[in-house]
């Protein structure tokens, strides 16, 4: 008994193309000579419901198809039949055609017809699904108990000259992040000369960065054409690995004893993005000052929707466990004094104002407790809108980014000393929490509106005290800067994990070798328990000091007292 497949719903033309490696062959036409239609048909791809074929038809006006369940292999229909009955596919060019809703493991004959007024032309071919997919494997059981998130930052100038061209070095150092326990990849994909390390149209790829090497520091060029990003999340998951994007905001360029780089460097008419800096000589552009690494203006409404645009390619990497933002902040105490942040800053308290008489001495980068012991008319208030400006950005940011993938996790990194942190404009502990009283130094009782820990999905934490000073309960301990983050963010964002950097804690080269490694083990099960997590900056420092082994102590410490 022969069932015949129409195949309405699903079954329609893949692909409908004419080039010049599949041509129509057009017939030279002969005085006195008719032309006659004529059609080919050939197998492309088999499938346990479907199967993929290719139609080349020539001097027709219709053509059809019908695919027909084989019972015996002397079944024959008419060109008519197929025209009258089949589905109706183009007449003038090649396509690839599926037939879907197949069954699996079985022979059909798919007839192919073409027709001219009263001529036509008919052609079948034979074909057979494939047998349906087995399950998949039941996935390995991890072993012993799992853990909350243990992240781990990718720099990406320190990593450049191991990844920038070497998807075997990706995996190899994904893999040793993987075996040491941590569960989560943080990859510096917008490094602080601004260009970037994943798809889009809005901005140039990395060409190069600068990064120590045994030959001092050395210009390291991107020569492979690989998706960065894409490799990291394509090697990292066939790991078990999460990976997240970092992304360095506020940023637009650099400049160095290599060269300079990014859009404020490339685009002269971008000069008015950079940031206006409150300097002893008076307010300078950055461009223009010895700044080697240039701030945008994080107010300016061109730079917002320029970093929102890379923001949307961003999220559309499907496969993307997460974002966070680093460095969506202020440049300094300096940064921005603007004609465009006094003339909106006026318009928020509503009267002229003075920067330097009104707001805070020429070229000050103190703190204000111990620096600036006497009050300016509105540096409160000044203080306030900066955590506003950064707030709303945020803010539009997520909405951004959640509108593309609403999956994603987005986030931020921020720097544990919350209480001086207003100096770069974050507040970035919960709106309930109280930084006015807590605060009143610095904070107005509107300080506390601005808080964004209810944005985020997660927030790492950088807990960067010395390797003596792991245990506390005050800032600049490791457990005391986890502890404050619980604190601050008041339950507002579901995710904060905390960490140490683990290279550039001992300027002074106080601590030997040994204290060090041990400090690296004792920060994650101090981090841990103080927050939801732990996070470590940065794998270089892993790698160059072969210091996994410490790194995977700490952590199976924490396994152990969850058991």
């Amino acid at each position: 008994m022969k069932k015949l497949l129409f195949c309405i719903g699903l079954v329609a033309a893949m692909v409908s193309c004419s080039d010049e490696k599949n041509p129509v062959y057009e017939y030279p036409v002969r005085p006195g000579v008719t032309v006659v239609p004529s059609v080919k048909a050939e197998a492309v791809q088999a499938e346990a419901n479907a199967l993929e074929f290719k139609v080349t038809p020539a001097n027709a006006t219709e053509a059809a198809y019908l695919c027909i369940e084989t019972v015996d292999d002397d079944a024959q229909l008419s060109a008519g039949k197929v025209i009258s009955q089949g589905v109706a596919i183009d007449a003038a060019e090649v396509g690839t055609y599926r037939a879907e809703e197949l069954y699996p493991e079985t022979d059909y004959n798919i007839y192919v017809a073409v027709r001219d007024n009263d001529r036509s032309a008919l052609t079948q071919i034979k074909m057979t699904t494939t047998a349906p997919a087995t399950e998949p494997d039941e996935p390995d059981v991890p072993e012993g108990p799992v853990t909350n998130p243990m992240y781990i930052w990718v720099d990406a100038a320190a990593n450049f000259p191991d990844f920038a061209n070497s998807e075997e070095n990706i995996r190899r150092d994904l893999t040793l992040a993987k075996e040491t326990g941590f569960t989560d990849v943080v990859v510096d994909v917008r490094p602080t000369n601004g260009d970037v390390l994943f798809t889009t149209s809005h901005c140039n790829q990395v060409e190069w960065l600068g990064a120590w090497t045994s030959n001092g520091y050395s210009k390291i060029k991107r020569t492979a054409t690989f998706d960065y990003l894409g490799k990291f999340i394509e090697i990292g998951h066939e790991l078990g690995l999460r990976i997240h994007a970092g992304f360095n905001t506020m940023v637009g360029g650099n400049t160095s004893s290599l060269g300079s780089q990014g859009i404020l460097y490339r685009d002269s008419s971008k000069k008015d993005w950079a940031t206006t800096l409150n300097t002893k000589n008076g307010f300078v552009n950055t461009l223009d000052s010895d700044e080697t690494t240039w701030f945008f203006n994080p107010l300016h409404p061109e730079v917002q929707d320029y970093l929102c645009d890379l923001l949307t390619d961003l999220a559309a990497y499907t496969e993307l466990d997460g974002i966070i933002l680093d460095r969506g902040r202020f440049d300094s105490m300096m940064s921005d004094f603007s004609d465009l942040t006094k003339e909106a800053f006026e318009d928020y308290v509503g009267e002229s104002v003075d920067f330097n008489r009104d707001v805070m001495p020429a070229g000050f980068t103190g703190t204000i407790n111990a620096d600036m012991p006497y009050e300016y008319k509105h540096l409160k208030k000044w203080l306030e809108f900066r955590a506003k400006v950064i707030h709303d950005f945020m803010t539009k940011a997520e909405e951004t980014v959640h509108a593309v993938n609403p999956t994603v996790k987005f986030g931020v990194y921020v720097g544990g000393w919350y209480s001086t942190y207003y100096d770069v404009g974050v507040n970035w502990a919960s709106p309930n929490y109280n930084t006015g009283a807590k605060f009143p130094r610095w904070a107005t009782s509107e300080y506390k509106n601005f808080g964004y820990a209810d944005i985020m999905d997660h927030m790492l934490i950088g807990a960067y005290a010395s390797p003596g000073n792991v245990y506390g309960t005050s800032e600049w301990t490791m457990q005391g800067f986890c502890q404050l983050a619980m604190t601050y963010t008041a339950g507002d964002c579901p995710l904060v994990c905390g960490g140490p950097d683990v290279g550039n804690w001992d300027y002074d080269d106080k601590y030997t070798d040994a204290q060090e490694h041990q400090a690296i083990t004792n920060s994650v099960k101090a981090c841990y328990d103080a927050c939801n997590g732990y996070f470590l900056f940065d794998m270089i420092h892993l790698k160059k000091g072969d210091m996994w082994q410490y790194a995977k102590a700490g952590i199976d410490e924490v396994k152990a007292s969850l058991e």
